[in-house]
C-alpha cells in the first residue's frame, strides 16, 4: 500500500460544502457538512488514485502548497 500527500480546497456555501483537489483535475465533491464533505473527497481521491495506477497513469504530487485570503477593494 502507498501513501500519497494532496491538497485539498473546502469552500462553504449556502448549500453545504463543495472539496476539490487541485492536483487530481477533476476530483471533486460535495457534502452537507464539513465532515462528509472529508470523507467524500478521500474516496473522491482513493478511487480516482485507483483508476489512475489501472490505467498506467502517473499520479502527480505537489512540494508544497500555499494558500493566502486576500481582501481586495473595488
Amino acid at each position: 500500500m502507498s501513501i500519497y500527500k494532496f491538497s485539498v480546497v473546502i469552500e462553504k456555501d449556502s448549500d453545504g460544502y463543495f472539496a476539490s483537489c487541485p492536483e487530481l483535475q477533476g476530483c471533486y465533491t460535495q457534502g452537507d457538512t464539513y465532515e462528509e464533505v472529508l470523507e467524500n473527497i478521500k474516496d473522491a481521491i482513493r478511487l480516482h488514485i485507483e483508476d489512475r495506477i489501472e490505467s498506467g497513469e502517473e499520479i502527480p504530487q505537489s512540494e508544497s502548497v500555499s494558500l493566502t485570503l486576500m481582501e481586495v477593494a473595488v
